[in-house]
This record gives structure tokens, C-alpha cells and sequence, in this order.
């Protein structure tokens, strides 16, 4: 059995008394330096700190270990972003018993006197800085050091959220405990020298423009190779995004389907492949400006090689380069979701042959425009959209 003990910064006092029991009668112990440190010397058993990379540990516990209990020291609650979550993947729920302490997302939030419900936590703990960036609400974020909050203020600054107003606790629970507060720009331009590694920064986004709707197209870095919003309305709707699922998204143009795939549920990711180098920068650009996480390749389907594999696939351009929707039905044939779009006649006259092989739902979409027409309203008719879904088992 793997027993993992959350502990705070306020270490043994703040356990609870199984807690503290399960660590006096172990005879291993794993955990980060900073965790071990904060045992005291009534826990007399062989202390073992992390190797880095930690995985390949993770996966020969027993093996190094058999037949003994094995005993985890983790910061706070071990399921909230904690090694708790990874043990238990690998050996499933039977094998793994967490003793959760307080964790510091709650301690944050008790802090700031924010509700649970409406507060989005972010680790940066691995994750890259720009995936914190919001357009609005608030975020309990996990550093991953002490230069964290500093780089975080300056990606907000950057993308245009320099007003968002930054919390940064240190030592929650802790006798060290210590508490500060700012705006971004300030943050980003004179970060304060003794921050603390064991930080979270509670964020409240501003200007707020926290909007679930689909985007308007001014928002995005574009050329006009852009699925324009309307469009991309629809287009969302048939992708139908679900928690953690990736995302290739297949001529990419401006990353605007890529980019609202990843805001559209919690740990969505994409991946965009796109030939043109300026569209390239351009995607990069739009997904950090709304901290999502787009991974950016070259020219489909040469670059599809060495790729996460995809649970869904959106084709937005090039439906007609030899091969490709071929290669994009083989990558989802055990289970997944390909739609795509065409505005060309060769384009939509190939939709229609794949769609009478495989089936799925084929539709047409005429969206039109009011303009000024003298001293009246007109309308102007867009680009007519042929989209065809299919979902492959």
C-alpha cells in the first residue's frame, strides 16, 4: 500500500492525529526536501527525496520496495494538482490511501474570502507562464517558484491585463506566513526581492471581458485566413469539446479554432499545423494572448508524425493536398471526431463523396451581413460553408 500524508507549512503541528500516526509507524518515506524538512525527529524512518525526473520512481516503487507500505510526504491536499492524483493513475484507488491536509488553494481562498465555485485554480507548477492568462474572473495560481509571481505579472502585463490585481501569499498556515498585494504592471516592473518558493498567487483579471461566447475576430492576430466567428460558433458546436481531449487543427490560419477549443473546457489542449512561418508566429501570439496551450507544427500531414494523438480533428484548409483527409480519418480511426469546413467547389464536392462512404452530417451554412446600402440597410451574403462531422468508433 502507498500511503500518501498531506502536511502544510505548519508541518507536524497542523496533522491530523492518523496522519501523524501513519508517519511514526513507516519505515519509508518519499517526498521533496522541502516536505521532509518539515518532519520532525519523532519520525525515525529512511527518508528518500525525489530523483529528478520523479516518473520513472513513481512507476518502480514496489520494486524497489517489496512488501513494505510505502509512505508519501505531499504539500497540502495531494489531489489538487498533487502527486496524489499521478500515484493513484498508476496504481489505482485499491493501492493508494491519501490523508489530505489543508490544501493551499483553500487556504488561498479563505484568504481572499473567494468561493470555491467561481474560482478557477491554474498550476504553473510545469505548465508554461502564458497558460495562466485570462480575459476575465479569477484564479487561485500554483508557482512553481519563487520567480513565478514575477514572470506571471509580466505575461499579464504584456498581453494587455497589466490592471489585474495580483495577491501573492507565501507560508499559508505557516509561521512565515505573509501576504501582498499589487497590480500587474507594478509586480512585472519592481517584483519585491524575498519572495518565498513555497507561493500561490490569487489573480482577479482586469479589464474583465470573461465572455463564453465565441470570439469576435477582431480579437485574434490575423491575415483574414481567420474562421470567422459566426462560423466558428457553429463549427465549436460540432467539435463539441470535452475536459482534457486534443485538439488537431488542421490549417490553422490565425489559431482562432484552436484557440476557442482550449477555452472551451478545462484542460483542453491543440495542436495547430499551419505552412506559412508568419501565420506560425501569429497563432503563437493569439494563444498567449488568452493562455491557452496550442503547440504549433508545420506542414499537415508531414508534421502529424511524432504528434499526441488526437481525440478530435478540425480541417479548415488544404482539404485538397493529396492524402491529407486520409491521413486525418486513419488518426482517429479507433475513436474520434473529424469536422471540416470547405468554401471551395473542390473542396465541398470532396466533403460529399467522403460523407457518402462514411456517413456522419453534412450541412451548408449562408450567413449574411447588414451593411449600409445608400441611406438604408442591405444585406451582403459571406462566403457560403460546407461542413461535414463524422465520428468514427
Amino acid at each position: 500500500m502507498i500511503i500518501v500524508v498531506g502536511i502544510g507549512a505548519d508541518g507536524m503541528a497542523g496533522l491530523a492525529e492518523l496522519s501523524r500516526f501513519e508517519l511514526h509507524s513507516a519505515t519509508v518515506i518519499y517526498g521533496s526536501q522541502r516536505q521532509l524538512d518539515l518532519l520532525d525527529d519523532t519520525v525515525t524512518d529512511a527518508r528518500h527525496t525525489w530523483p529528478s525526473p520523479m516518473m520513472p520512481a513513481l512507476e518502480t516503487l514496489f520494486d524497489d520496495h517489496p512488501g513494505a507500505d510505502i509512505h508519501v510526504v505531499a504539500s497540502g491536499d495531494p489531489l489538487e494538482h498533487g502527486i496524489g492524483t499521478t500515484l493513484i493513475r498508476l496504481y489505482g484507488p485499491d493501492l493508494v490511501q491519501v490523508l489530505p491536509h489543508v490544501s493551499s488553494v483553500a487556504l488561498a481562498r479563505a484568504r481572499m474570502g473567494w468561493a470555491a465555485h467561481d474560482t478557477e485554480v491554474i498550476s504553473l507548477v510545469t505548465a508554461p507562464v502564458h497558460t495562466a492568462v485570462r480575459r476575465g474572473g479569477r484564479a487561485v495560481v500554483l508557482c512553481r517558484d519563487a520567480q513565478t509571481p514575477h514572470a506571471l505579472a509580466v505575461a499579464l502585463t504584456e498581453t494587455g491585463r497589466g490592471d489585474s490585481e495580483l495577491t501573492v501569499l507565501e507560508q499559508l498556515g505557516g509561521p512565515g506566513e505573509r501576504i501582498r498585494s499589487g497590480p500587474a504592471d507594478a509586480w512585472a516592473a519592481a517584483p519585491p526581492p524575498d519572495i518565498d518558493d513555497l507561493t500561490v498567487v490569487a489573480v482577479r483579471y482586469l479589464p474583465d471581458e470573461h465572455d463564453g461566447s465565441a470570439l469576435p475576430d477582431k480579437a485574434f492576430r490575423h491575415d483574414g485566413q481567420i474562421t470567422k466567428q459566426t462560423v466558428r460558433a457553429v463549427t465549436l458546436a460540432a467539435l463539441a469539446p470535452r475536459p482534457g481531449q486534443v485538439l488537431w487543427d488542421v490549417g490553422s490560419g490565425s489559431g482562432s479554432i484552436a484557440v476557442e477549443w482550449c477555452r472551451a473546457a478545462t484542460g483542453c489542449r491543440a495542436v495547430a499545423f499551419e505552412t506559412n512561418p508568419e501565420r506560425q508566429a501569429r497563432i503563437t501570439a493569439n494563444a498567449h494572448a488568452f493562455g491557452v496551450d496550442v503547440d504549433v507544427r508545420g506542414e499537415a500531414p508531414d508534421a502529424f508524425a511524432g504528434v499526441p494523438r488526437p481525440d478530435v480533428i478540425f480541417i479548415g484548409g488544404g482539404l485538397t493536398v493529396t492524402g491529407l483527409l486520409d491521413e486525418c480519418l486513419a488518426a482517429i480511426a479507433g475513436g474520434g471526431r473529424l469536422v471540416a469546413n470547405a468554401v471551395t467547389a473542390e473542396s465541398e464536392a470532396l466533403l460529399v463523396q467522403w460523407f457518402s462512404r462514411l456517413g456522419g452530417e453534412l450541412r451548408r451554412f449562408q450567413h449574411y451581413q447588414g451593411e449600409p446600402l445608400g441611406g438604408f440597410t442591405g444585406w451582403r451574403p459571406q462566403m457560403p460553408i460546407t461542413q461535414w462531422s463524422v465520428k468514427l468508433l
